[in-house]
């Protein structure tokens, strides 16, 4: 084989840090963009908050012709020259009237060289301190616990120390739901070492024993229950001694007790199987259909109420508004400029810095650069969800004047051919991004639908065919719910070509019940 060379021509994608940075920051929810531009500020001294122009906005246009002093004049004209040095991203004064002036394509200053272009930007993906972090959320009262709430109850009770203590193990063993999953026996074992003896064994057994029953008699009602069915019987026992004279709801309450004591209780409830419940119990029709309104207004989690529900604060991205004659509206698409971190460079220090050839200029010179290339991505970012978010509005404006049913298909990969840009552009775009619309906040996933052909030989979105099975059977009879079947063949009489197996998926999306549960 002779040896030879040859040359050959190729594209390949490097994945720069500059880039790296900017795919990272696009995925980036709002909150989360928050938190990093905060551990950004904290880590990298010549980044800095842009807040003057904001400052200076506030006046409005009611100031703009007031009269200036000749010292306001000179230090006006020093922050102006200042502000020709500096390189701001992201503030007030770069957002239009209908959204963000810039391009994405801000390069970096001319005399970058200076500092060496090459310098790589580290990638880090912490947040803040949590002890920094300042949570919104946080500032408001917690709200009392299950275990806060059931130990309040035991300053009630006149009980020896080891009962009581017995008592609060018991409390501190329930779960969020205020269920008791272990058995005694086993919270026992767990108290006692391999050497005890058998009867002090049964003694701590007893102790949990007593201490079930007062807990089981505690506010709110079903609490220490270990299963389903023991939760509804101990409601339904607390029920009862309430009814008092009421003999119509006594009545209810002990066929449902029966009813919840059958073996294959909880399966027939779920069917609604009214006419097997009534021959198992041994109660007529209309008490079983009594019994079993009475359980399915009983609470299966205890502790749902106490429970510390995440708060989960949706921020919108853009803000789309409708503006112009009823008849031929127009839509304005902007960004919510409260979300744009105001960063820019600190030139400052920077300038002075330039001169400087000591050990850790390398050192300086990555971090003047990550400052950079930080706030030029974020201006890439912002420049991107408006772009997308426009392109959006423009797609679906039946949408957001007509409402779901108006919904046109659309998929990812038309809008990525439109902008020029990849999919997987407009999926990270699209992603934990928020618009605010007259119709309500969506994500802009929430726009993106599959099509369904049509008797005309148009396509319908799969949003908006959900949106007419959701009102077909919002208008159903309670007494005879639409079954999959017949939702499919209400929607080919609109010319809507929707298989059975495709309604039951999009229902089951919508966590609608089928027909059987529906019905009442």
């Amino acid at each position: 084989m002779k040896p030879g060379l040859s040359l050959r021509v190729s594209q390949q994608l490097s994945l720069t840090p500059q880039l790296q940075q900017a795919i990272r920051l696009m995925q980036l929810s709002t909150l989360e963009l928050s938190a990093e531009a905060e551990r950004m500020l904290d880590e990298n001294p010549f980044l800095e908050r842009d807040d003057e122009r904001a400052d200076r906005e506030e006046f409005g246009l009611d100031a703009a012709d007031a009269g200036v002093s000749e010292g306001d004049l000179v230090s006006e004209r020093a922050q102006d020259l200042e502000a020709d040095d500096d390189a701001p991203a992201a503030s007030s004064g770069d957002l239009a009237e209908d959204g963000w002036e810039g391009d994405g394509s801000a390069g970096l200053a001319p005399d970058d060289s200076e500092w060496g272009g090459e310098a790589p930007a580290r990638l880090a993906g912490g947040g803040p301190d949590d002890d920094e972090a300042t949570d919104p959320a946080g500032r408001v009262a917690a709200p009392e616990t299950l275990a806060e709430h059931l130990l309040a109850q035991t300053l009630a009770l006149r009980l020896s120390p080891q009962d009581m203590a017995a008592l609060r193990f018991l409390i501190e063993s329930l779960d969020e739901d205020g269920y008791l999953h272990d058995s005694l026996a086993q919270l026992a074992a767990t108290l006692t070492g391999e050497g005890d003896d058998t009867e002090q064994l049964e003694e701590l057994a007893h102790r949990f024993t007593l201490a079930l029953r007062l807990l089981q008699s505690f506010e709110p009602a079903g609490v220490g229950a270990h299963d389903l069915t023991e939760c509804l019987m101990l409601q339904l026992k607390a029920m009862l001694a309430e009814t008092g004279g009421d003999a119509a709801r006594r009545q209810a309450v002990n066929t449902a007790l029966v009813i919840c004591a059958l073996p294959d209780a909880l399966p027939l409830l779920a069917k609604r199987d009214a006419r097997r419940l009534a021959k198992a119990s041994g109660a007529t029709a209309e008490q079983t259909r009594a019994a079993m309104q009475l359980i399915a207004r009983m609470e299966p989690k205890p502790g749902r109420r106490f429970a510390g529900v995440e708060r989960n604060i949706i921020v919108p991205d853009v803000i789309v508004s409708l503006s112009g004659a009823p008849g031929q509206p127009r839509l304005r698409v902007r960004l919510n400029a409260d979300n744009v971190p105001r960063l820019r460079v600190q030139q400052t220090y920077a300038r002075a810095l330039r001169g400087w050839r000591g050990d850790n200029r390398e050192a300086v010179a990555q971090q003047v650069q990550e400052a950079r290339w930080f706030v030029k991505s974020i201006q890439q970012r912002y420049d991107t969800i408006l772009r997308v978010a426009r392109a959006i509005a423009q797609r679906q404006r039946s949408f957001f004047i007509h409402g779901e049913l108006a919904m046109r298909p659309m998929v990812q990969r038309e809008l990525a051919e439109e902008l020029g840009v990849h999919e997987s552009t407009i999926s990270r775009v699209t992603t934990a991004k928020y618009m605010a619309t007259p119709r309500g906040t969506f994500e802009l996933k929430y726009f993106f639908g599959s099509a369904l052909g049509t008797d005309a030989g148009g396509n319908t979105s799969s949003t908006a065919v959900r949106a007419l099975i959701r009102q077909l059977i919002a208008a159903e009879s309670p007494a005879r719910p639409l079954s999959d079947l017949k939702l499919s063949g209400l929607l080919k009489e609109e010319g809507i070509d929707c298989a059975r197996r495709t309604v039951a998926k999009y229902r089951e999306a919508m966590r609608i019940p089928v027909a059987s549960l529906r019905k009442k």
